[in-house]
């Protein structure tokens, strides 16, 4: 259910006149690139406990990044008994659950059900690149975009699984049935079998935008035998956790379930950032952006799909690599923590003392489209410091969706408002940074926590009716500074260039690193 929307099927009278609070706590839980989170949420949204398990993608080749489906299982059952445990320790009975996950991810199972290899992950992952070059020479990169809103790309769910029938035919064979996260975490609760729409568009080129729908043909062409899932929106329930769902969670048996969506969607969600010209700013292991359009808009360099609520349209970008490159910098760097380094950061002052960054550590998704762009430090001295380096990161990234918003505004966008969210947003210097390359003002909200929470949150919907505004108050508005976007100009311009100066080399290091 749409948050601000009236009460829907069920139990709808559970909701409490005027507060926007709903009888019993909900549980939201996400499963990640590099964690799973879940949150136990109170009545009038407030966020009560939260629970984290971390783990890392499997990277058994270059450009490759899988995970296991037990470990999202194994840890949705460890938070869900946890945050059970505190609801009960505060006199609360979670009366639902919503769940969301990084996607689109590529999961198939045989007829019972049991997963074949490990999942494979969403645009990080470029193995696809030869199935996407064959795809579209058969069905022609116009005629995709038009049917299904993007261009196919490491993004897209459908070149993954080609690749799987055709690199390891003997699992192919078997395969009947395609899981994401949130997917399999409603089948391993419910017994039911379904994805949300905004997964299944993310499936390019299996779904069309335009008929809401799996279109057939070219289903049977690029995942055939797969029996490709029923459809339903994100806040509409799944089902109700089983007898053997409460077991295996501690949850109780009988409590609904939402649909849930692909984390991104789900984290915009749990900011009110889904009307028409919002845009969502998610800081995360990468950095995402989603604009809610009024009717469908395409660009070859971007993501056209339909939204997590009905009647939404987006057009989105990802970047490959944002959070993942400052995490990076503080393992090699031997720190603790991020705080210190954001401290430096700060002190370093625009420009990191004359170096730039190309971002692009793992590939990069929009708009390049290119998963054989690298990382590259430009300028770099002996007089040069942590603090440097970690703030030329942070530009970087900033650079980055500066990028994308221009590709976006090319392509008929029209942002009126920017609502930031994740764990980036807690230290006031990355949004910051963005807001002065970007020249836009972002509104930050008190529960920024993401995906988890906006899982929480449509859950809720299925008890009552609930208010954004109510549950998650905005906390702050980070206003760009036009003395230091005129400063930051002429380095957007050199960060431009780079790319350009430098794409040939680093593609042939890109194909040494192949062999």
């Amino acid at each position: 259910m749409p948050p601000n929307a009236t009460p829907g099927p069920g139990t709808g009278s559970a909701a409490l006149p005027g507060t926007g609070q709903v009888a019993g706590a909900v549980i939201g839980v996400d499963i990640g690139t590099s964690s799973s989170k879940g949150v136990l949420v109170g009545p009038d949204g407030a966020l009560l406990r939260t629970a984290v398990r971390e783990h890392a993608p499997d990277r058994p080749g270059p450009g490759m990044f899988e995970m296991d489906a037990d470990v999202w299982w194994r840890e949705f059952t460890e938070l869900a008994r946890e945050l059970t445990a505190e609801a009960g320790a505060l006199g609360l009975k979670v009366a639902a659950v919503g769940v969301s996950g990084m996607g689109p991810c590529v999961l198939l199972t045989d007829e019972h059900d049991t997963p074949l290899r490990p999942a494979i992950l969403y645009g990080v992952d470029t193995r696809s690149v030869d199935q996407i070059e064959r795809i579209e020479r058969h069905l022609g990169p116009a005629r995709i975009i038009a049917r299904c809103g993007s261009a196919l790309s490491t993004q897209a769910a459908g070149p993954k699984i080609a690749w799987i029938a055709e690199r390891e035919p003997d699992v192919y064979r078997r395969a009947r049935r395609l899981y994401m996260p949130s997917s399999w975490l409603v089948r391993r609760l419910t017994g039911n079998y379904l994805l949300d729409h905004h997964s299944a568009s993310q499936c390019t080129p299996l779904y069309d935008t335009t008929a809401l729908d799996w279109y057939a043909p070219w289903a049977a062409e690029v995942a055939p035998g797969i029996e490709l899932p029923p459809l339903a929106w994100s806040g509409e329930p799944a089902g109700e956790v089983t007898p053997e769902g409460a077991r295996a969670t501690g949850l109780p048996a009988g409590i609904p379930v939402i649909t849930g969506t692909v984390d991104a969607w789900a984290e915009a969600l749990s900011v009110g950032a889904q009307g028409t010209g919002d845009l969502m700013l998610m800081y995360g292991t990468t950095m995402f952006l989603i604009h809610t359009v009024p009717e469908p808009l395409t660009s070859p360099s971007l993501w056209g799909t339909v939204g997590a609520l009905p009647g939404t349209r987006n057009l989105a970008g990802g970047m490959a690599t944002s959070g993942a490159v400052t995490n990076w910098l503080r393992d090699l760097f031997a720190a603790g923590d991020h705080a210190e380094l954001v401290r430096l950061a700060a002190e370093s002052g625009i420009g990191a003392n004359g170096l730039l960054m190309l971002p692009y550590f793992a590939g990069e998704r929009t708009p390049l489209m290119d998963p054989d762009a690298r990382g590259v430090i430009a300028g770099l001295t002996l007089s040069h410091t942590r603090g440097d380096l970690y703030r030329a990161a942070l530009e970087a990234t900033a650079f980055g969706v500066r990028h994308n918003l221009e590709v976006l505004a090319a392509a008929g966008g029209d942002i009126r408002r920017v609502v930031a969210v994740g764990g980036g947003t807690q230290g006031a210097l990355w949004t910051q940074i963005v807001s002065d390359v970007t020249g836009l003002a972002q509104e930050v909200r008190t529960t920024s926590i993401g995906a988890s929470y906006g899982g929480a949150l449509l859950a809720a919907g299925l008890l009552g009716e609930v208010s954004v505004d109510a549950w998650n108050p905005v906390r702050e508005v980070v206003s760009p500074r036009p003395e230091h976007t005129r400063r930051y100009d002429e380095l957007y311009r050199l960060y431009r260039g780079l790319y350009v100066d430098t794409s040939a080399t680093v593609h042939a290091l890109a194909g040494l690193q192949s062999r």
